[in-house]
């Protein structure tokens, strides 16, 4: 069996399973381990633990109980095992893939697909089906979609929906951060 994502017109198609946790490991990337966004220095935050849940919140994302401070630090880690995947290093993918045990099940009532041991304890899950996620959009083909912002002095991440597959900036300040630095270096030339 093939399987044709991304096939209708060259927009890309990623069902709400990767997506959902496409995203995530974006968020995860983005909250945890960046140190420069926008032009200026990121500090990490002074409680990770109220930074995650605030940011988790915004995004949609609902938990069945509150991250404690552990819960937090593990997610860091997660986080800068996962960011080497949006420069294309597929090796580091492959280990956090192994370490948190992604294995493809069914479980709950009604059956969903997961690719975290039933047992997992919130963090493995998270990664595993984070890692996972992110290994499907690059094993059909889209790895490109998997970007890190060009502008100087940005370190986020994002996921390229666009058709073709073209963005390259994290959002509209850093491209015109990057077009305004571009015009005045042609005006000093």
């Amino acid at each position: 069996m093939t399987i044709e994502a991304w096939r209708i017109t060259g927009q890309s198609q990623i069902d709400s399973y990767v997506g959902r946790w496409a995203e995530l490991a974006v968020l995860l990337v983005n909250e945890l381990s960046v140190a420069r966004a926008h032009g200026r220095p990121v500090d990490p935050p002074a409680d990770r633990r109220a930074a995650l849940e605030e940011a988790l919140t915004r995004q949609g994302w609902t938990l069945g109980r509150a991250l404690t401070g552990a819960d937090a630090d593990r997610l860091a880690g997660v986080a800068a095992e996962l960011r080497p995947a949006f420069t294309g290093d597929v090796a580091t993918l492959n280990e956090a893939l192994v370490r948190h045990a992604a294995v493809p099940n069914l479980h709950g009532d009604p059956p969903v697909l997961a690719f975290h041991a039933p047992g997992a304890d919130l963090v493995d899950a998270w990664a595993a089906d984070a890692a996972t996620a992110l290994a499907m959009v690059i094993g059909v083909g889209q790895g490109r979609r998997l970007r890190s912002c060009e502008a100087d002095g940005c370190e986020l991440v994002f996921m390229d929906v666009t058709r073709n597959a073209s963005r390259r900036f994290c959002g509209l300040s850093c491209q015109n951060r990057a077009k305004a630095s571009a015009y005045r270096a042609r005006r000093r030339a």
